[in-house]
């Protein structure tokens, strides 16, 4: 499994609304095959700084979901940018195992 920690600055005051729009993204990964986890939270010092924890079954299975054609009711990616004050930083990670994620033999 591998693992991605995104923190992303939305400009001055709009860290709920990049949150809310992140909650969207979630919502269209809901079932999406290869992922285990992609989660959005909000720093509670800084409301205006919003984290994404993403665990997948492997990297093809992350690609896919960027690949995958958008739905209607899916934000934009333009509209996530839209409300960053400066890129994202990324955080790549080897996922060892943990409570919530499925075993090697695919139960949780």
């Amino acid at each position: 499994m591998i693992g991605r920690l995104m923190t992303m600055t939305a400009h001055p005051g709009k860290g709920s609304e990049l949150a809310a729009v992140l909650l969207r993204v979630a919502d269209r990964l809901h079932g999406f095959p290869g992922c285990e986890i992609y989660l959005i939270s909000q720093d509670a010092a800084d409301p205006d700084t919003v984290h994404v924890t993403e665990v997948w079954q492997d990297d093809a299975s992350a690609q896919a979901a960027l690949a995958a054609p958008p739905r209607a009711d899916s934000p934009d990616p333009a509209e996530v940018l839209a409300l960053l004050s400066s890129p994202p930083h990324r955080t790549d990670l080897t996922v060892l195992g943990g409570v919530g994620l499925p075993t090697a033999d695919g139960q949780p």
